[in-house]
Parts: structure tokens; C-alpha cells; sequence
């Protein structure tokens, strides 16, 4: 097992993975009090974004045995009570777990993984469980939605 240590999200190692925003202490161009446009997700057709909320709880070690990507669509993540760890690896037409990075998300932190990024779900760092709400469209964890369990030999350890 491979043993990784989860680092602070910045715009510098993230940007092949994503965007970002902190949601709870915004920056930026705004109208007022209302910060807008600034985590974008495309979105085609006439297929609707739905808003769900995921409870994640806290393992007793933090080991990633499985990723996930969708082929068609970005993935929103805010954790909304806790900091999180996030692991990512790039897109890529298998799965590549020795590629995976782990960071370190703040609550209220909107992040919107790209198309084809490999990742699960995020986990709380200081309280037992996290709530998270993840935005995709509607029913997209049925239609396109690919998880890979990773060999023992594959797994991660992600430490602090």
C-alpha cells in the first residue's frame, strides 16, 4: 500500500483537477453582497443539475480502496460542516492510483472536479461525519457513473 500526504488545495496544484471557491468567505468580482460566476459547470441539453446531499463519515484510517469518474459531466463538491480530503487522480481510459493526490479542502469550499477526474467520496478531517452537497445531473451516478475497486497492492493511505 502506498502512503500519500494530503496538501493544502491551492489554484497552482489543482487547477488539473478543477476549480474552487470558498462559498462561506468570498473574493472576487461581485454585484454587492452577491459574488457571482466564479466556479462555472457546463452543462448541455436539457438534462437537469440536482442538488444532493451526501453524509461522509470518518474512517479510522484513510485509505482509498476504490475511485470513481463520469464521462460526461463535472461533479460539484461543498462540504458544508467540516474540512475534507479529497483524493484525485487524472482522467484517463483506466485507473491510475499511483497517480493520486489528497487535499485538504475548507468547509464552505465550493469545488468542481472536471470531467474524468478519478475520485470518491470526501472525508471528514475533524468530526466524526461531514455533509457534503455534490451537484451532477439528475441521475448521473446511474447513467454514467464508473467505480473501480483498486488491488490491495493499488490501495492508498492518506495521512495529514
Amino acid at each position: 500500500m502506498r502512503k500519500i500526504k494530503a496538501k493544502p488545495i491551492t489554484r497552482e496544484n489543482f487547477t488539473p483537477y478543477g476549480s474552487f471557491y470558498s462559498i462561506t468567505e468570498p473574493t472576487g468580482h461581485n454585484l454587492g453582497a452577491f459574488y457571482h460566476d466564479h466556479v462555472l459547470f457546463p452543462v448541455s441539453g436539457h438534462m437537469p443539475i440536482a442538488f444532493s446531499a451526501l453524509v461522509s463519515e470518518k474512517p479510522e484510517k484513510m485509505v482509498v480502496t476504490a475511485a470513481e469518474y463520469h464521462n460526461t459531466t463535472a461533479e460539484g463538491v461543498l462540504p458544508i460542516d467540516d474540512d475534507v480530503i479529497l483524493h484525485v487522480a487524472p482522467p484517463s481510459n483506466k485507473p491510475v492510483p499511483e497517480l493520486t493526490e489528497a487535499f485538504i479542502v475548507p468547509k464552505g469550499t465550493m469545488v468542481k472536479l472536471n470531467t474524468g477526474v478519478w475520485h470518491l467520496a470526501a472525508l471528514p478531517i475533524h468530526q466524526d461525519k461531514v455533509h457534503v452537497l455534490i451537484v451532477l445531473p439528475e441521475r448521473i451516478y446511474f447513467n454514467d457513473c464508473t467505480v473501480v475497486e483498486y488491488a490491495p497492492e493499488d490501495q492508498i493511505e492518506i495521512a495529514l
